[in-house]
């Protein structure tokens, strides 16, 4: 498929599918007009680095993670490593500190809030 089609049926811009193939996170061949040529697999692949992007890992470490990736259903196959299990729960509970922080800087400003709405009285 070309990449407008991939873009299409992943919502990733044109510009990203580019930048994930300079970053070997996505491969395609080349028709003999030298434009790219997706295969059906790289659909899933997308999704995938969107997901890992999603979750604040950077570029480097979803070079990583990729290839233990299965593109159909995500889960590890026999090139997963102790070693990438233990980076991947460091990124989870920096995801939890992050979480937290928020969760309490919701808190705080849900109090502001509060204190400040007792002052105003809509107005009818």
């Amino acid at each position: 498929m070309r990449i407008g089609e991939l873009a299409r049926r992943t919502g990733v811009s044109e510009r990203s599918l580019r930048y994930y193939e300079e970053q070997n996170l996505l491969a395609s061949e080349r028709t003999p007009g030298g434009q790219r040529d997706f295969s059906e697999l790289a659909v899933d692949r997308v999704i995938h680095i969107q997901e890992l992007f999603a979750a604040g890992l950077n570029g480097k470490k979803i070079a990583e993670i990729l290839p233990c990736m299965r593109d159909t259903d995500g889960g590890a196959n026999e090139r997963a490593t102790p070693k990438l299990v233990t980076e991947l729960r460091s990124e989870r509970d920096r995801i939890d500190r992050t979480i937290a922080d928020l969760q309490r800087s919701r808190e705080v400003l849900d109090d502001v809030i509060g204190r400040a709405g007792e002052h105003f009285r809509p107005v009818r």
